[in-house]
């Protein structure tokens, strides 16, 4: 039996169809959300039910990787010897940030002007430590293969994505801040948020859209699990008080009295 705990040491039994159900309930998601989950060994990766691992001469993108378990619904297993390269594997703490990393050669000239704006980007990246983990697991959240995942992967348009993170929102209050790094925008989502355990949205980059099959309208969001049930009653108050997704246009020539006197009481 797969072990449910994920890296965080959350091994609380989440209903993820009963989630995902209410995210496209009330997001009207596109495509269902999809797990991530790291393992310490490769016979652990292995151990995931109906797993299928890339032929190791194909490398892949981590973009691939994802857009085939959300789009396709496979779930993929791989090490580092199925990536392109460090680029992939350090963003999910599978390479090493070593000096080859750090040194921008790879950018310079093609995403940036110099071999210092190339580093400084590569420095700018955020990543997890590397050195725990030899393999990764992708599957989509609602086959439950994984256990818990590290982290869960949402795709969305500006207007589902702020719903959703209004809904993180409605209790417990916080300000969410987010990065762009640019080219290898994947560090600003599942990067981010395997290295912090926040909720990290990224605008999803030229590679990610090119390979991973982004669409042109998405926005993504990382996050761990624990973070859904929250997300999800936020959802259901907001609902409760007519703020929903899709969010009606009231009009550009009308007074919002009525509309707004219906939320927040008389204006």
């Amino acid at each position: 039996m797969v072990p449910r705990e994920n890296c965080w040491g959350d091994d609380n039994n989440y209903n993820y169809q009963a989630i995902a159900d209410d995210l496209v309930k009330y997001l009207r998601l596109k495509a269902l959300p999809v797990g991530m989950k790291r393992y310490r060994t490769v016979a652990d990766m292995e151990a995931v039910p109906r797993i299928k691992r890339p032929d190791p001469a194909e490398k892949l993108t981590t973009d691939q990787i994802v857009g085939q378990a959300r789009w396709i619904g496979y779930t993929l297993g791989i090490t580092m010897d199925n990536l392109m390269g460090a680029q992939c594997g350090a963003v999910v703490g599978l390479h090493p940030r070593d000096e080859e990393f750090l040194s921008g050669n790879a950018f310079n000239g093609v995403w940036y002007g110099s071999l210092e704006d190339s580093a400084r980007h590569q420095a700018e990246m955020d990543c997890p430590q590397y050195g725990e983990y030899q393999a990764l697991a992708v599957s989509p959240m609602t086959s439950e293969r994984l256990g818990n995942p590290d982290i869960c992967l949402i795709y969305a348009t500006p207007g589902q994505m702020i719903t959703f993170i209004n809904g993180l929102q409605w209790s417990g209050y916080k300000k969410l801040e987010f990065s762009v790094v640019g080219e290898s925008a994947c560090a600003d989502s599942w990067g981010k948020a395997l290295k912090t355990g926040e909720p990290s949205l990224s605008i999803p980059c030229y590679a990610e859209r090119k390979f991973g099959g982004v669409l042109d309208e998405e926005l993504l969001i990382a996050l761990p699990p624990s973070f859904l049930p929250k997300a999800l009653d936020g959802l259901r108050a907001l609902s409760a008080n007519g703020l929903r997704y899709p969010i009606p246009n009231h009009g550009l020539d009308k007074s919002p009295l009525a509309s707004m006197n219906k939320s927040y009481g008389k204006v």
